[in-house]
């Protein structure tokens, strides 16, 4: 008897070892999140205005972490995208890409509505000055043609190498002269559409395709080990990068008594969509609470707030949802696309800042306005790199639609990186919610489909795609 009561009694102690140690990670992600507000906001308040160069200092192995992160997608994006669609028949492909692109498009337009919604009804610009308000950003003069015309350019690259370095912009000269040229940042929309036309086709060669899958099923599994060697440093990278925004910032007291209405318009947006729409929609959808779910991405949505950038989450993501049990073949497409097209976050934003800088300038929008900005903010958001504050660059194309010059963005740039990395959160969630929403949805389709796949699984896919396996 004694021996079972202590039995017994070790049960709770080794569970809660257990837990501690496979959410290990989580806690100190979300621990350096924490230890950098507090570690910026205390060598903020001992010194006097730290300079640059100190700034670099501090945020040095924050640097380094994210440049580990980068150096991963361009291999991860390609070979993800390339196996996934590889290993699926034509008509299974098409099924997940439709579910996902109506997913994605659906919050999307949810986002920018509900954020004109709330910033019509709070009017956060209204009766505020702006001469005091105005900060530091480069802009570039742009037409909103111009930012559509190289959104479809750029989803067909010249050079699929030059692809994963630069991307195409136009630039207008005069009235009729137009010139372009690459800048620096990967194409992650020209490698997207090349990964699938690559996939296609594989999965269409059949037998003849398999050593080519499986080259790209084993670069796929390869950085995928990488990145769970690169993880174990997000606490540190973490933590370095909020401290050093923080000394960067400006009195924050001050900054939030000037937007302090618009900072709380666009954090009311992103929390009410990211909680409430998107949560609503999960359920409707897969008869489901997403908060479980939600809950076990915190690591993810640390890191995405760490950050700033969902391409660099990406690798972190997918590791995540394969822990969670989600089909490797779902999750290794929808993640990727969703991280290049998907910017609830950002489209929310985008209106939410258009309608505040209209109202600062005391603009009366028609409703012909507002819905121009509605679809410019959803376009803007799909163009949007998946990088820090590339919602600014975008931002440009819808003050255009307003009719407002391009140097207002610099009037929300104050509080732009702080709201970044909520939205890039929420966006991060969003597209982690959408792959566990198609693996839903698709799940008769891919145990059928298993049958035919099952010698391009990886060994830990096995289980996986067992047809009886529970979610």
């Amino acid at each position: 008897m004694s021996n079972s009561y202590a039995t017994a009694g070790a049960r709770p102690t080794s569970r809660w070892k257990q837990f501690i140690k496979s959410n290990l990670l989580t806690f100190l992600t979300v621990l350096g999140v924490f230890g950098g507000t507090a570690l910026g906001l205390t060598l903020k308040n001992s010194a006097e205005p730290w300079t640059q160069r100190e700034v670099m200092y501090i945020q040095y192995p924050g640097d380094l972490f994210l440049r580990m992160l980068k150096c991963l997608i361009v291999p991860l994006l390609v070979s993800s995208i390339t196996s996934a669609i590889g290993s699926l028949d034509l008509s299974m492909s098409k099924k997940i890409a439709f579910r996902a692109i109506i997913y994605y498009f659906t919050t999307t337009v949810c986002a920018v509505i509900l954020g004109i919604i709330l910033v019509s009804t709070i009017r956060p610009g209204a009766g505020r000055e702006v001469s005091n308000l105005g900060g530091k950003a480069t802009t570039r003069q742009v037409l909103t043609a111009d930012t559509l015309l190289d959104l479809v350019r750029n989803l067909f690259p010249p050079n699929i190498i030059q692809a994963t370095m630069f991307q195409v912009q136009d630039f207008p000269l005069t009235q009729y002269k137009i010139t372009s040229e690459f800048t620096e940042g990967t194409n992650v929309l020209g490698l997207v559409m090349f990964s699938v036309v690559l996939g296609t086709c594989i999965g269409k060669m059949r037998e003849k395709g398999k050593p080519l899958l499986g080259l790209f099923e084993t670069l796929s599994e390869a950085m995928m080990i990488i990145t769970s060697w690169v993880i174990w440093i997000s606490p540190i990278g973490v933590l370095f990068l909020v401290a050093a925004k923080l000394l960067e910032m400006a009195s924050f007291v001050e900054v939030l008594g000037q937007l302090g209405w618009y900072f709380m318009t666009v954090m009311l947006g992103l929390m009410l969509h990211g909680f409430g729409t998107i949560s609503v929609i999960f359920f409707l959808t897969t008869r489901k609470i997403a908060f479980p779910y939600i809950a076990k991405m915190s690591q993810v949505l640390a890191t995405a707030f760490g950050t700033g950038s969902s391409s660099a989450t990406m690798p972190i993501t997918i590791r995540c949802l394969d822990n969670m049990g989600i089909d490797p073949r779902v999750t290794r497409f929808v993640i990727p696309v969703g991280a290049t097209i998907n910017m609830d976050g950002t489209a929310l934003y985008e209106a939410v800042a258009a309608l505040f800088i209209a109202q600062l300038r005391n603009i009366h929008l028609t409703f012909g306005h507002i819905v121009a900005v509605s679809v410019t903010a959803t376009a803007a958001s799909i163009g949007a790199a998946g990088i820090p504050q590339a919602g600014l660059i975008t931002m440009v194309m819808v003050l255009d639609t307003v009719g407002l010059p391009a140097e207002d963005v610099t009037i929300i740039i104050a509080v732009d990186w702080l709201l970044d990395r909520f939205r890039t959160t929420i966006n991060v969630m969003c597209d982690a919610l959408g792959t566990i929403l198609v693996n839903s949805l698709s799940k008769k389709d891919l145990s059928g489909d298993a049958n035919g796949h099952l010698e391009l699984a990886e060994p830990h896919e096995l289980v996986e795609l067992r047809p009886d396996q529970k979610e």
